[in-house]
């Protein structure tokens, strides 16, 4: 299975109220990213099976744009295993349950997008200790491609908002070379 782990791209700020938080949507830029991502993923020839989302509304909102403009037609699915307060062994048992499919994008939070991340690509010996796991950086927006066959998965690649930013703007420049006019 490939596995794709995308963090909910911009929201805003995080509001003081955990209900209020909750509802919280993607803000301007995190909606234009989703695009730039959507259009990258595309040019990648990259296309999903299966994309499961945290229940708020920012990830959702990730989910839906980066989908669409992936080509993505079927339901996306909803899971407490992506939600903030979500613990390692019921992001397991999500995967377990998609094992049937072959490209999954899974849409969540850090901090525990980024601990699910480490738990699959690390050497744990001991599951229980979190310091015996593989550290990722998972910026807002941030895409992360793993190959799950057997062992450990393999990371494949991570796209930071960044890349995805530059990625876009040179493949939306002109293809027309530069003509001197002396």
């Amino acid at each position: 299975m490939n596995l794709f782990v995308l963090r909910h791209a911009s929201a805003g700020t995080r509001r003081v109220n955990p209900v209020l938080d909750l509802k919280r949507p993607l803000d301007k830029d995190g909606k234009r990213h989703c695009l730039h991502l959507g259009m990258i993923l595309n040019a990648m020839d990259m296309q999903f099976d299966l994309i499961v989302s945290s229940p708020l509304k920012r990830s959702l909102q990730t989910a839906q744009l980066v989908g669409t403009e992936t080509g993505y037609e079927s339901k996306i699915l909803i899971s407490n295993a992506l939600s903030p307060s979500a613990k390692l062994p019921q992001f397991q048992r999500l995967l377990r349950e998609c094992a049937a499919y072959e490209n999954l994008l899974v849409v969540g939070h850090n901090p525990n997008l980024s601990t699910f991340l480490g738990s699959l690509i690390g050497a744990n010996v001991n599951p229980a200790d979190e310091t015996d796991r593989a550290r990722v950086r998972l910026r807002k927006g941030s895409m992360a491609r793993l190959s799950l066959q057997r062992g450990p998965a393999t990371l494949q690649w991570l796209l930071d908002p960044r890349t995805v930013r530059v990625l876009y703007t040179t493949s939306t420049r002109s293809s027309l070379r530069k003509i001197s006019r002396k």
